[in-house]
């Protein structure tokens, strides 16, 4: 059934029907403080030859304070050197070591002047230069240890490296001794080829990566002069980094010098801001410059990432949208819009108000069990006095009443979590057969409905064995059939850490290692399945179970690895290594698991993560709201891993019941929750709302009739609709493989294909129905837009439909036309 009159009805009636407003953002003013100036750091030690520091300009207030908006002088100040024989100063602030002394940098700027004493040791005639201190750490600042250079999978030009230094002796080899040591001449150092391509004396692919003559050239010319040394084993490691400024607030066009120390293993401490990485993670906010100048572009917030030698930081720059705001309409509901409103203040960022009941109802029944309100439920909610209505009917929702005549959502809740949760622990049929489906869909959808706590939930899964027929749970280890597949889906599921990178090489935006990886890896490498009879020769049921002997063994090195967590020390259990694993992965005090899953559960009901994406969390990938996550993740383990309290907690919160029009004051803001997102309705509960708007049921292939698509155990169905609206196919622990953006297929299916009109058609449907009720044409107007949009039509919107009827051929036509109409817009096909 075709819609002829699609101009007519989609055009005339959904331009009345309210859509979603894009507004410009208004801008702050920009912030000077002129005087005196305080430098950091106030005394400077160098060792060895070409040492470098980095010196910072700050001013300050009349009160000798820094404070925010403070302007970085460090590019403004005039430098000059008492003795440029034992330290040079460059216009930036950097320091360079000349000879063996005591100088004095002055710093002026206008009538103050502030002295810097500079002791410089160490220096020789011949120096030995470090492979691993100082070769390394230029070549991953040229760019050359990279993965798109000569540290990718083949290398170039015949040049492999690792990725960012993390195996010396293979990037020692490679230099000095491969292609019969070609790459260095010992003779006549500054005709080696390793020094003449990047310098781009002779042609090279990569461009010129390093300046003759410049610090870095000159450290590589006595490298090779004093015989080219190879790696030392004992060499101290670097086991911190400390970024100085860690956070700004500023203003646009700001400029802002960051400085970058090194802490080592043997408790030294070195200035390697000449050797750093600097990276915006928001090049619409900061920009950064290859020495660690910061340039403020536009509003809002963004970290810049530094890393060095394996170790990574972020320092954190605020720029507010406006100098202050008024928040004097906004009353907090509970510690979450203390936090939120908080970061508004500090980012001038106005909230838009709060959505109406109408909205609010069918908000929280799509975001907590996955299904529209029916047209009953949602007119005795908007007609009702009570101011406590929307946190009773959270409660209700979420079965936390008491009562048993009001708790009445336990299986709908339980069957809308399995399914994301079986998204995401890729619980398929092709994987585990029938059988093993079942038993693992079960066992999760009974987790929910008990609300059992989420640490026993993880523990359970973690530690399984026996028959994936009986036990539920032992199927995660036949859909994750190795070690390493544990170790990657546990980490990512549970942690919001992806290890996959540090599988071959040191992760390049962490510090995860290989030997983290494969220490972690050593807690599943005694996990077994074998085969059983007992369910039938044709059952082929697996049973998992724990051997007595595996290990885990580091590729490069061949050493055997405890099993070892995260950042932790090694921890062994005679029978199952999966037991202290558990133990600690779900302990209060490890944040991974807490903040991991708090973070998952901020995603989905407020449409952003404050760590996006939503499962990499890491140092250098800070929250936007960094008190806000600690707070959430401090509650959830104070309330023992209460998922119902987490979602309690979200959904109270104002933050969580804001509208989702956009104001000129936040229209600019799409990470601080300042007005309610956008979503579109997932494939499942989408079709579970066309049936029930339409009243028509749609039929599951082997599933009884009655079964909603959020029931629907496995990964495919051979439903059109479920496939065009980007059901996921369950191969991917990865939040990111539910599609959530709209395209043109969906709305051509929704517009002409054949899912909404045989619905619509439906003899025994709502439509059909309605018709036989012998009511007014204005009231099954309004019945219609309840039943669709769950809010009453406005009186435009009536006007428009009793002129549109009167051209209908007949009143059937023009109710199936309206509730096709109403099916197709935003607001029917999107959660707002």
């Amino acid at each position: 059934m075709m819609r002829p009159n699609f101009s007519s009805i989609l055009v005339k009636l959904l331009l009345l029907i309210t859509g979603f407003v894009t507004l410009c953002c208004i801008s702050a003013t920009t912030y000077a403080v002129e005087g005196d100036f305080v430098v950091t750091p106030a005394e400077v030690q160098l060792r060895g030859n070409l040492s470098r520091a980095q010196l910072i300009a700050t001013a300050v207030d009349q009160a000798g304070k820094v404070i925010d908006r403070a302007l970085d002088l460090t590019i403004s100040v005039k430098y000059t050197s008492s003795n440029p024989q034992v330290v040079s100063v460059n216009e930036t602030g950097g320091l360079l070591a000349a000879g063996n002394g005591t100088a004095n940098i002055t710093l002026t700027y206008g009538q103050h002047k502030k002295l810097v004493k500079v002791t410089v040791a160490e220096v020789s005639e011949h120096p030995a230069i470090g492979f691993n201190e100082q070769i390394i750490p230029i070549l991953a600042k040229g760019g050359c240890s990279m993965g798109a250079c000569h540290a990718s999978q083949y290398g170039k030009g015949g040049f492999k490296i690792s990725v960012m230094g993390f195996d010396p002796d293979l990037d020692y080899n490679a230099i000095v001794r491969d292609r019969q040591q070609r790459r260095i001449n010992s003779l006549n150092p500054e005709l080696s080829l390793f020094l003449r391509k990047p310098a781009m004396e002779v042609p090279h692919g990569g461009s010129r990566r390093i300046k003759k003559g410049s610090v870095d050239y000159q450290l590589m010319v006595a490298w090779i002069k004093g015989g080219a040394l190879g790696p030392d084993a004992k060499a101290p490691k670097v086991t911190k980094i400390t970024v100085t400024p860690n956070r700004r607030i500023t203003t646009t066009k700001q400029k802002q010098q960051l400085r970058v120390v090194a802490e080592y293993s043997d408790s030294t401490t070195r200035d390697v801001t000449a050797w750093a990485r600097f990276d915006t993670m928001d090049d619409t906010v900061v920009a950064v410059s290859s020495a660690g100048l910061v340039t403020t572009l536009g509003k809002g917030q963004a970290p810049v990432m530094v890393r060095f030698e394996g170790q990574a930081e972020i320092a954190m720059f605020v720029n507010p949208y406006a100098d202050s705001v008024d928040l004097a309409g906004w009353k907090n509901n509970n510690f979450v819009d203390e936090l939120a409103s908080a970061k508004f203040k500090e980012l001038g960022i106005v909230p838009s108000e709060l959505c109406d009941d109408a909205t609010f109802v069918r908000r929280v029944f799509l975001d907590a069990i996955g299904t529209v309100p029916t047209p009953e439920i949602t007119e005795q909610f908007i007609k009702s006095t009570d101011p406590k209505k929307r946190e009773k009917l959270i409660d209700q929702l979420l079965g936390l009443t008491g009562d048993p005549n009001q708790d009445i959502y336990d299986d709908l809740y339980a069957a809308f979590w399995t399914l994301k949760w079986s998204d995401l622990m890729k619980n398929t049929s092709k994987k585990v057969g029938e059988q093993g489906l079942w038993s693992l869909h079960n066992w999760i959808r009974e987790s929910f409905r008990v609300n059992k706590p989420f640490d026993q939930f993880v523990t359970e899964l973690v530690t399984a064995k026996g028959s994936i027929y009986s036990n539920g749970p032992a199927n995660y280890f036949r859909i994750n059939a190795n070690q390493f597949d544990l170790t990657e889906s546990t980490a990512q599921l549970f942690m919001g850490v992806r290890l996959m990178c540090a599988k071959c090489h040191h992760h390049p935006f962490e510090k995860y290692s290989q030997s983290d990886y494969y220490g972690f890896a050593a807690f599943f490498s005694r996990v077994a399945t074998k085969n059983s009879e007992e369910f039938g020769y044709f059952g082929r049921e697996t049973i998992v179970m724990i051997r007595s002997t595996g290990e885990s063994t580091h590729p490069k090195t061949r050493k055997v690895m405890k099993p070892t967590p995260l950042e932790g020390e090694p921890v062994d259990h005679e029978l199952d290594r999966r037991i202290p694993l558990a133990e600690w992965l779900t302990s209060p005090e490890n944040s991974f698991f807490s903040k991991s899953i708090v973070n998952r559960y901020v995603d989905f009901f407020l449409g952003r993560a404050l760590v996006e994406p939503v499962d990499d969390m890491r140092a250098t990938n800070p929250p936007s709201n960094v008190a806000l996550l600690e707070a959430l993740s401090k509650d959830f383990v104070d309330k023992k891993f209460d998922l119902k309290q987490l979602i309690r907690n979200i959904m109270v919160s104002r933050l969580y019941q804001l509208s989702s029009t956009l104001t000129k004051e936040n229209a600019s803001d799409n990470r601080f929750y300042s007005h309610y997102k956008v979503k579109r309705i997932a494939a499942e509960p989408l079709l579970d709302a066309i049936d029930q708007v339409t009243g028509s049921q749609t039929k599951f292939k082997s599933l009884p009739p009655g079964t909603r698509a959020i029931e629907l155990p496995d990964a495919e169905y051979p439903n059109y609709f479920l496939t065009t609206f980007a059901k996921p196919k369950r191969v991917s622990a990865c939040e990111c493989e539910r599609v959530r953006e709209e395209n043109l297929v969906q709305a051509l299916h929704t517009l002409n294909g054949d899912t909404i009109q045989n619905k619509l058609a439906d003899k025994n449907g709502r439509i059909a129905k309605l018709l036989l009720e012998k009511i007014s044409p204005e009231e099954t107007v309004r019945k219609i837009y309840m039943a669709v949009l769950c809010r009453y039509p406005s009186a435009e919107e009536i006007a428009a439909c009793q002129k549109l009827l009167a051209e209908s051929p007949t009143p059937k036509e023009f109710y199936e036309d309206l509730c096709w109409a109403l099916l197709n817009s935003k607001q029917f096909l999107f959660n707002h």
